[in-house]
């Protein structure tokens, strides 16, 4: 059963709207120039910090880690990756 915007639905059930994706704000310390940032990608940050991509990937789904999406891939400024790292270092007393 097609409904009145088109779209197809099964019998009864009205079609369901696809969810609205909020595009984050960019980080302050970003929003100048940022010919000299330095972007990696996903692998070069797993690489850095030791860890798969998967995680970084989760770290940037998050929102803990701020990223650029440049078509289906991501990459992360080298600034934000030292930063993270600062705010997650433990020290066992």
């Amino acid at each position: 059963m097609f409904t009145e915007r088109g779209t197809w639905s099964p019998v009864g059930k009205p079609a369901a709207s696809p969810p609205e994706r909020s595009v984050p704000a960019m980080p302050q310390h970003l929003s100048g120039d940022i010919s000299e940032v330095k972007f990696l990608t996903v692998a070069e940050v797993a690489a850095t910090m030791r860890v798969s991509k998967m995680t970084v990937y989760r770290l940037v789904h998050n929102g803990e880690l701020p990223a650029v999406q440049v078509g289906r891939s991501f990459r992360i400024n080298e600034d934000d990756v030292n930063e993270y790292l600062r705010k997650s270092f433990y020290s066992a007393g």
